[in-house]
């Protein structure tokens, strides 16, 4: 059974940077892609960055684009965000998700797989 368990979420300043963790579980993620996404309150859940775990291409919103970085580390079977230059809209719940795909695609709905969630949180 497939687990995604985020942390490294909290509170920063405007301009200020987090790293959020995603750890993986269940089984061998080496065709999946992994995607980070985020929804504010009375917003609909959006995509932020997407990884493929075999090749490593990445893919980002254009509202984070040159600010987030998705990473993966394979020997832990962790997905990364780093988070730099943050600003107060970035504030939202950060979701990991995994598709068993290497396609890239920025749509939820095309997902499989969720974590909990973890609250990041910038004030201006």
């Amino acid at each position: 059974q497939v687990q995604l368990v985020e942390s490294g979420g909290g509170s920063v300043q405007a301009g200020g940077s987090l790293r959020l963790s995603c750890a993986a579980s269940g089984r061998t993620f080496s065709d999946y892609r992994m995607g980070w996404f985020r929804q504010a309150p009375g917003k609909e859940r959006e995509f932020v960055a997407s990884l493929s775990w075999s090749t490593g291409t990445t893919y980002y919103a254009n509202s984070v684009k040159g600010r987030f970085t998705i990473s993966r580390d394979n020997a832990k079977n962790a997905v990364y965000l780093q988070m730099n230059s943050l600003k107060p809209e970035d504030t939202a719940v950060y979701y990991c998700a995994a598709r068993p795909s290497a396609l890239g695609v920025t749509m939820a709905s095309q997902y499989d797989y969720w974590g909990q969630g973890t609250q990041v949180t910038v004030s201006s």
